[in-house]
């Protein structure tokens, strides 16, 4: 893997805390663009740990020297004191070299360029690409990253979450704001347009003949064209009586001067009570021969609309002869102004249907996850095909924050933030070196004068 490559240029930032100083100097060093993120507060209780093993260590390191110095001085290196004495130098020794070797790490000891000295500063850039190429070989892989997926359980905490009503009655009230605020930001002068140009082209679109046939044949197998007869034939009957006198005027106006008054009166009559018992008798009776006519004259009609190409051509010529009507065109440049405000309405309220149907729809969703293994299963594995090809082509790119982040750093400030995260246990070092160091001399002092 080449670290470099597909790198993003390093982008200076600057934080609002300050960042905190060499440690043992003070609480707080300078920051600037560039420079690590800000000390935490969890970071002065490490900064106080530090400090404290650091004295450890010296004040070990102290310790052998004053016994060196009063063995030295006291013993002249005989008996007893020379063994405490070898003991001591060995441990000076041990505590330098380990002191060395732990401040070498971060810094130059006693400020002096020495070489080899002061790793973490001057192999920063290369720790941070070494770091990246490591997580991205090692931890950002389809493998790994799928078997986390999968143990993560998503669909189902997902579904269970989803399922709780309340949860779903606070995503549907966001979802719904997020609409309606999406709609108030459109621009309608475009988009009412754009929507009558789209609707208007739809329905010039779709053939009607068809989908008139297929209308039909539902409302006759489901008996809705008989119904509407029977509200037809009442609704006649009923304006029949109502219109009674204006009829009888119309009879006699149409009547010849010589024919008597009581003539027509009677001839009306008759004609007026033929039709209305005639109206009754089909009403009452499902079984009439003008119900069955009308059910056959349906049935044909429904044929030619799928069968006759001249009779769809002139439901077609109806349809875009309504499309032209400017009344239409007016609803249907009117359409997004209705269905925003719709939209917009059903935003704010709570017990609206938009409200109702997003939270039905969520309730719905979380059930699914949550009880349907198989749906939860076809979930699961998406989730993983999705982040395996993530992890696949941008992984590097992923881990390439590494690299661009210590890069940004500061480098004396880097290595003292690396420095307050392990300098505590490192300073066990410095400790077990002056130990390990007073054992190692007192031995060898005690072999010497053995053999």
């Amino acid at each position: 893997m080449t670290s470099t490559a597909k790198r993003p240029a390093a982008r200076p930032r600057p934080f609002p805390t300050p960042a905190p100083p060499p440690v043992g100097q003070g609480d707080a060093p300078a920051g600037g663009p560039g420079s690590a993120p800000a000390f935490r507060p969890m970071d002065r209780s490490r900064i106080v740990a530090l400090r404290r093993m650091k004295a450890t260590a010296a004040g070990l390191l102290v310790l052998a020297a004053v016994v060196y110095a009063v063995c030295h001085w006291v013993g002249h290196s005989r008996g007893a004191w020379g063994y405490l004495e070898a003991a001591a130098e060995a441990s000076m020794v041990g505590g330098l070299a380990d002191w060395f070797a732990v401040t070498a790490l971060f810094r130059h000891p006693l400020a002096l360029p020495i070489p080899h000295t002061a790793i973490i500063p001057r192999k920063k850039d290369q720790i941070g690409e070494s770091l990246a190429e490591f997580v991205s070989d090692y931890f950002f892989t389809p493998e790994i990253i799928g078997e986390r997926v999968a143990q993560a359980r998503i669909p189902r905490r997902l579904g269970e979450w989803l399922a709780d009503p309340d949860h779903a009655r606070e995503l549907a009230a966001e979802a719904a704001r997020s609409v309606g605020g999406l709609a108030g930001l459109l621009r309608d002068d475009e988009l009412r347009n754009a929507v009558a140009s789209f609707a208007d082209k739809r329905l010039r679109e779709v053939e009607v003949a068809p989908i008139l046939a297929r209308l039909l044949d539902a409302a006759r197998d489901s008996g809705q064209h008989q119904r509407a007869l029977t509200a037809v034939l009442r609704g006649i009957s009923t304006m029949l009586d109502q219109n009674r006198d204006v009829l009888r005027q119309k009879v006699a106006q149409e009547s010849p001067d010589w024919v008597p008054e009581w003539v027509d009166e009677r001839v009306f009559a008759k004609g007026f009570s033929l039709v209305q018992h005639f109206l009754g008798d089909v009403i009452g009776d499902d079984e009439h021969a003008l119900r069955r006519n009308v059910t056959e004259q349906l049935e044909q009609f429904a044929e030619r609309l799928r069968t006759d190409p001249q009779q769809a051509a002139r439901i077609e010529d109806a349809k875009l002869e309504l499309l032209d009507h400017p009344a239409v065109r007016s609803y249907l440049s009117d359409l997004w102004t209705t269905v925003k405000g719709l939209i917009l309405d059903g935003a704010v309220d709570p017990d609206s249907d938009l409200r109702r149907s997003i939270e039905s729809l969520v309730l719905r969703a979380g059930t699914a996850l949550r009880d349907d293994p198989a749906i939860a299963g076809k979930v699961d594995q998406a989730l993983q095909k999705l982040t395996g090809h993530l992890v696949s082509h941008y992984g590097d790119d992923l881990a390439a924050v590494i690299t661009t982040t210590v890069e940004r750093w500061d480098t004396a400030e880097t290595s003292r933030r690396l420095e307050l995260q392990v300098g505590r246990d490192l300073q066990f070092i410095r400790i077990n070196g002056t130990v390990v160091g007073a054992l190692a001399g007192l031995l060898i002092y005690t072999l010497a004068h053995l053999f």
